[in-house]
C-alpha cells in the first residue's frame, strides 16, 4: 500500500495588500481635502463702499443672526470674550481683531463685542463686509 502525504491547505487570507490600499486612500483624501478658513456659519454680511483689505493674521470673532459669538470656530460667551481675545492676540502676534457679523446682528451686540475686544488688548477692531474686506478703526 502506498501512502500519500497531503499538505494541509492554507485557509488564511492575506489582507495586508488591502490594508496598504486603504491607508494610501486615506492619505490621499486627507491631503486633497480643502480647509475652509472661516467658521461654517450662515452669515449675511453687510456691504461697504469704503472697505479696505484686512489682515490675514488678525483674530476673527463671528456673530451669527441669533447673536451667538464664535472665536476661532468655537462658541464663546460674551463674558469670556475679553480673555479669549487676549490669548488669541498673544498667539497671533497681531494687535487687530476682525468681527464677522451677520446683517441682522443688533447694534447693542456688536458694540458689546467691540468693547470686549478692545478691553482684551486689540488696538484695531474692524468689521468684515460681504467681500472679505474690513475697515479697521484705531482707539
Amino acid at each position: 500500500m502506498r501512502r500519500v502525504f497531503q499538505q494541509p491547505e492554507n485557509k488564511d487570507l492575506d489582507i495586508s495588500p488591502l490594508i496598504d490600499v486603504v491607508f494610501i486612500l486615506l492619505i490621499f483624501f486627507m491631503v486633497s481635502t480643502t480647509f475652509i478658513k472661516d467658521a461654517q456659519l450662515e452669515l449675511d454680511r453687510p456691504s461697504a463702499k469704503s472697505a479696505t483689505t484686512a489682515s490675514n493674521e488678525a483674530v476673527r470673532v463671528s456673530i451669527d443672526k441669533h447673536g451667538d459669538i464664535y472665536l476661532a470656530d468655537s462658541p464663546v460667551r460674551l463674558w469670556m470674550l475679553q480673555s479669549r481675545v487676549r490669548e488669541g492676540l498673544r498667539a497671533s502676534g497681531d494687535s487687530s481683531v476682525l468681527i464677522v457679523a451677520d446683517r441682522g446682528t443688533t447694534t447693542d451686540k456688536l458694540i458689546d463685542v467691540v468693547d470686549q475686544c478692545r478691553m482684551g488688548g486689540a488696538s484695531e477692531v474692524g468689521v468684515i463686509t460681504d467681500k472679505e474686506h474690513g475697515s479697521l478703526t484705531g482707539n
